[in-house]
């Protein structure tokens, strides 16, 4: 493991104070992704009750700020591990992803959702601790992929991401839910 590769996950463990490992994914292109890539699992902990899938290594040292991604489920469910892999390879080889962007996942998050994108924010649950990472040179921002409908995707394009951040909060949703309603 490269240093590099070594600091991004001791940020996670470090904010998360849980052991995570390796999800193994073989499907798509992969080999375009870095060598060291991999999605992770955490186990739910005192901290917190859902399964973390979060990438290591989309970012690479040689970005002028990189960016990793997590995601939460209430189950052990490793597909979403191919929802992060996506969505890695998209931001490595056609276009970056940032804050407030949203991606199509191309199917529901997960069997029977509604949810066939998601939103990527700041890491509410986790806040500063997490969403930063100064190692030397590098600077990686740490983000949540907020699962979302197509209706909320759509609203956020036309009213602003705030405003569907104010909707989300407002009907307390239960963001590891795969089964939750549209709040739009």
């Amino acid at each position: 493991m490269t240093p590099y590769c070594k600091s991004v996950l001791e940020h996670y463990s470090e904010a998360w104070s849980a052991p995570l490992e390796a999800v193994t994914f073989h499907k798509g292109p992969i080999w375009q992704l870095p060598g060291d890539f991999t999605v992770l699992c955490c186990a739910p902990h005192s901290e917190r009750k859902t399964w973390t899938y979060a990438t290591r290594c989309m970012s690479q040292p040689s970005d002028s700020t990189g960016i990793e991604l997590h995601m939460f489920t209430k189950t052990r469910v490793d597909d979403v591990a191919e929802l992060l892999v996506a969505m890695a390879h998209y931001h490595r080889t056609a276009e970056p992803l940032g804050l407030d962007h949203t991606v199509n996942f191309g199917r529901p998050w997960l069997p029977g959702s509604e949810c066939e994108f998601g939103l990527i924010s700041l890491p509410y649950l986790d806040g500063p601790k997490l969403e930063w990472m100064e190692s030397g040179l590098n600077r990686v921002r740490f983000l949540w992929v907020i699962p979302i409908s197509e209706s909320e995707r759509d609203f956020s394009k036309r009213e602003g991401v705030s405003a569907l951040e104010e909707r989300l909060e407002r009907a307390r949703f239960d963001y590891a839910d795969s089964q939750r309603r549209s709040v739009v």
